[in-house]
């Protein structure tokens, strides 16, 4: 099976929406921009946020499986995927992709 690598890009954040509609909060998110996990034969890395991982595990266990070209060609890199967590007040945009170590 491929290794996958799972990079965190970017983190949006939407006070208005947080304001209308969140209960307050003291923690939300630990994923900083630029983070890294490498997933091992389509496991959840070590540290990956639960509900992130639930946005993306089953295209990172087609990564891990060798498939690819997500949508028809959706992707410049068809062994890669861009996949948001499902946090709709602070989505954090993941780059996952096949990696060879």
């Amino acid at each position: 099976m491929n290794k996958v690598r799972i990079t965190a890009i970017r983190q949006t954040v939407y006070p208005d929406l947080m304001e209308k509609y969140e209960n307050p909060i003291e923690h939300a998110c630990d994923v900083s921009e630029g983070q890294q996990w490498v997933s091992v034969d389509g496991m959840c890395p070590e540290g990956m946020c639960p509900s992130a991982w639930g946005s993306m595990r089953e295209f990172v266990e087609s990564l891990a499986k060798g498939e690819g070209n997500f949508y028809d060609g959706w992707m410049q890199n068809p062994m890669s995927a861009m996949i948001s967590c499902n946090d709709g007040f602070r989505p954090v945009s993941f780059y996952i992709e096949v990696i060879n170590e």
